[in-house]
């Protein structure tokens, strides 16, 4: 069984100031760890009282994991939606087709 010591993860904290302009460092040894490079986008939120702060890429990644879950194995969104786009579009098409047909009758009937 795991002791308490096992299950917590280790948190890495850093003191900073919050520059007149808005600014903040992030210390080099919380970059590293959270793999920030120079120029990278990131994304912050509040929850709770707290900032959080990810890279642009690792919420991608995490959000794709989080609906992942909710999609059975072997299941391809892009093809159910190109799928459903086909069958929508064959619909359209033979509705067209009968207008188009009712038109027809309609200008022969006019014609007779």
């Amino acid at each position: 069984m795991a002791t308490l010591e096992q299950s917590v993860k280790p948190m890495r904290q850093a003191k900073t100031v919050l520059a007149a302009n808005g600014r903040i460092v992030i210390p080099v040894a919380i970059r590293e760890e959270l793999g920030f490079k120079p120029g990278e986008t990131l994304v912050m939120h509040v929850e709770d009282g707290a900032l959080h702060v990810e890279s642009y890429p690792a919420l991608i990644h995490r959000i794709q994991q989080e609906i992942a879950q909710y999609i059975p194995a072997g299941v391809s969104l892009a093809d159910e939606l190109i799928a459903e786009r086909r069958e929508e579009a064959r619909r359209e098409q033979e509705e067209a087709d009968r207008e188009m047909e009712r038109d027809r009758i309609r200008r022969e009937d006019n014609i007779a």
